[in-house]
């Protein structure tokens, strides 16, 4: 791929990559040391790191171009090899070899969320200087299994489809500051919530936004806004309408942030992948890749 075109053209290049330029020749020092590090790890290792013969991605920008296409444009291999003159298998080790490396390079970058929240100076620590942080699900489609039981447990009643789902915490500069654990879409958004243990950790006088579907963190988290919830035999009134658009016009910041995640396509896509837990690291790669976006745009 001509990589020096993608350089030359931003547009073209963050519809290719999802980065601009400027932030390509950034992160290809953090990927460039980071896959020096991933060599140099290689269990048994024969030559020295860069010998043996030239491969068809020979060089570290050549390397990140490859992997952000696949998780931008979301290729299957056999399209993704014919793009980069390799087999369809090979495209395929190349692919799991270098996700890696790009979690390790955006974690050099500490733009990566956390994973897991486990007191307030942890919190803290993820949202520096937060006073407010905006709560939300999300979920994105997957193949249908053959297995009825399988496919029982992966189909959303909300999305009428098999899904797997995770929450984000966002804070006020559209940035994920935490990220669940990818679980399957049949579990509801509180569920999960209550399985991450997080609410007892956020501070009280930072103010959590969440959606109706966390009804009862209230009890968890006083300080939390949430919009009322009308019944068919209690509608909204009029002042209730009112105060939720309010609240929906406020909380669409962690939408914005949603739809930065999805603006790759393997988020967006039907997932496709078999090896176990590749699709927690395409949640992981997407929110770090948008949190770097949004700091060198």
């Amino acid at each position: 791929m001509q990589t020096g075109r993608l350089l030359a053209d931003e547009r073209l290049c963050r519809a290719v990559l999802g980065l601009s330029g400027k932030a390509l020749l950034q992160l290809e020092d953090s990927f460039g040391q980071a896959l020096w590090q991933a060599h140099k790890n290689q269990p048994e290792r024969q030559r020295a790191v860069g010998g043996g013969r030239r491969g068809h991605l020979s060089t570290v920008r050549a390397k990140l171009v490859f992997i952000l296409v696949y998780l931008k444009c979301y290729p299957t291999f056999d399209v993704l090899g014919w793009l980069f003159g390799m087999d369809r298998s090979r495209a395929c080790r190349r692919v799991h070899q270098l996700l890696p490396v790009l979690e390790a390079a955006l974690g050099r970058e500490c733009v990566l969320p956390a994973r897991q929240i486990r007191s307030a100076s942890e919190f803290l620590q993820a949202f520096p200087g937060a006073q407010d942080v905006f709560l939300d699900g999300t979920e994105r489609p997957v193949q249908k299994p053959g297995n009825g039981k399988r496919r029982r447990k992966t189909y959303s009643g909300k999305k009428k489809q098999t899904t797997r789902k995770f929450l984000v915490l966002a804070n006020e500069q559209r940035g994920i500051g935490w990220l669940s654990r990818s679980k399957s879409g049949r579990r509801h958004d509180k569920r999960l919530l209550d399985k991450e243990d997080l609410l007892r950790h956020v501070p009280p006088d930072v103010t959590l936004w969440a959606d109706t579907g966390f009804q009862g963190i209230a009890q968890q988290h006083p300080n939390t806004q949430m919009p009322c919830k009308g019944t068919k035999k209690q509608p909204l009134t009029a002042p209730q309408k009112q105060n939720n658009r309010g609240i929906a016009g406020i909380r669409v910041v962690v939408e914005h942030a949603i739809a930065g995640i999805k603006r790759l396509a393997c988020m967006a896509q039907v997932y496709r992948n078999r090896l176990p837990k590749v699709d927690d690291r395409f949640a992981l790669l997407s929110c770090g890749l948008w949190n770097f976006f949004l700091r060198t745009k």
